[in-house]
């Protein structure tokens, strides 16, 4: 059903373009957005070190590109250091420049992904004071992850200063995005039997999703091209995407990685990450790993399809946190859009549900070797039970397709967000 004319929304994102976050989630949802008819979308990225990392004709090149597929980019300078002033002074010149495609554009939706980006879509909509639609597309519990995470002191200054910032936002927000249905529980418990919460705005749960597409492409010439390059025939390759340390469990990993090589002597542990390689090849080599029983390698978002194709079991484990109720992880769609089944743990959003409910792995109940033997058996059980990879396959279809599921939710809700008065 097309929406009236006339709508331009703009998706305010505080990450770089080439961020494969941006690349493989934000850049994804504003092409479902395009499909949406009357609607035009334009995209807001701040970039680090714009001048020395984009030359004109890469900008120029990148726009061109965007505008193919419907989507207008404009970039601004991100900045670092020191933290906290550098990023008062980005929400400064973002709130100007977001103001100036107000006037100037006619752009009558804001869309914020998580709080600073929103902070700016709020401030404009007081200073132009223009009948804005604003949604707050919240992704994690902000405030919580810097005190969980030790940056912040736990009800300190700055954490109450932001938290209160953060229910300014929740006020004047028109519609809201969340990645758990745990989060939504938190934040609007009423719209999960409704879908709108108490004031009557409209809540969607829309997990990090993927193109499936790009996963079952990977299919056995893949598989076999990767095993054979890295001489991974007749071993069982446990493979690990995404960050190393901070959130993500390195030393528990690790240990998993040991106990599958006590169970099963042909275990080969690949890690996909664009964080140091040695974080994660010294916790395995002090283990009793040798370089060829490993592979640590940055890979382009691209690229990792044909990595998971070649891989046998997937693993994913982050720090549980209060913070971390309102995490979807994309690795774990992309491990199940591969056809892998995942050991993971609790106390991180939706993801223990999903796989009990889905039997498309294993929750270690705690972090130490009889727990991490007893989940690997356990997908050794499973895969003598059923098609195993189908069934992973047939989870990241019916929870994580990004046009089916994550295209079709962000579409309700901006049908929603526009015949609002």
């Amino acid at each position: 059903m097309p929406v009236s004319e006339n709508n331009k929304t703009l998706y305010i994102c505080y990450f770089g373009l080439r961020e494969p976050l941006v690349q493989t989630q934000v850049v994804q949802y504003l092409r479902e957005l395009t499909k949406l008819d009357g609607l035009v979308v334009s995209l807001l990225t701040f970039e680090p070190d714009l001048k020395n990392n984009w030359s004109p004709e890469q900008i120029e090149a990148e726009k061109k590109k965007l505008a193919a597929e419907g989507i207008e980019w404009h970039a601004l300078p991100y900045h670092k250091w020191p933290s906290v002033p550098a990023t008062l002074y980005d929400v400064f010149r973002g709130t100007l420049f977001v103001r100036k495609l107000v006037k100037q554009n006619g752009v009558n939706i804001l869309h914020g992904r998580i709080h600073i980006p929103m902070l700016m879509a709020v401030l404009v909509k007081k200073l132009t004071r223009k009948k804005l639609k604003l949604l707050f597309d919240i992704r994690s519990f902000f405030p919580e992850e810097y005190t969980d995470v030790g940056r912040w002191k736990k009800n300190g200054l700055l954490y109450k200063a932001v938290k209160r910032v953060e229910r300014w936002l929740l006020r004047e927000s028109h519609a809201f995005v969340v990645l758990t249905e745990k989060a939504r529980d938190i934040l609007f418990p009423e719209s999960r039997a409704t879908g709108f919460d108490k004031a009557g705005r409209p809540v969607e749960v829309i997990p990090c999703c993927v193109d499936l597409k790009r996963f079952t492409a990977a299919g056995e010439v893949s598989r076999n091209k990767i095993r054979n390059e890295y001489d991974l025939n007749g071993r069982k390759v446990i493979v690990y995407i995404g960050a190393l340390g901070t959130w993500y469990l390195v030393d528990e990993m690790a240990d998993l990685l040991l106990a599958a090589r006590e169970q099963d002597e042909t275990a080969f542990a690949m890690v996909l990450t664009q964080s140091a390689p040695e974080i994660m090849a010294e916790k395995l080599a002090a283990r009793g790993f040798s370089s060829g029983d490993m592979l640590i390698k940055k890979v382009t978002p691209g690229e990792i399809p044909a990595f998971l194709s070649a891989a046998n079991v997937a693993v994913s484990f982050i720090k549980p946190c209060y913070s971390k109720l309102s995490s979807s992880p994309t690795k774990m769609a992309e491990y199940l859009a591969s056809g892998l089944p995942v050991i993971t743990n609790g106390g991180v959003g939706d993801v223990a549900d999903q796989v009990g409910a889905d039997k498309t792995g294993s929750v270690v109940a705690e972090f130490d070797r009889q727990a991490y033997l007893k989940s690997l058996q356990e997908i050794e059980i499973l895969k003598q039970t059923c098609d195993l990879s189908e069934v992973c396959r047939k989870s990241a279809k019916e929870r994580f397709d990004l046009e089916k599921i994550g295209g079709k939710k962000y579409r309700s809700i901006y049908r929603s967000l526009i015949v609002m008065e």
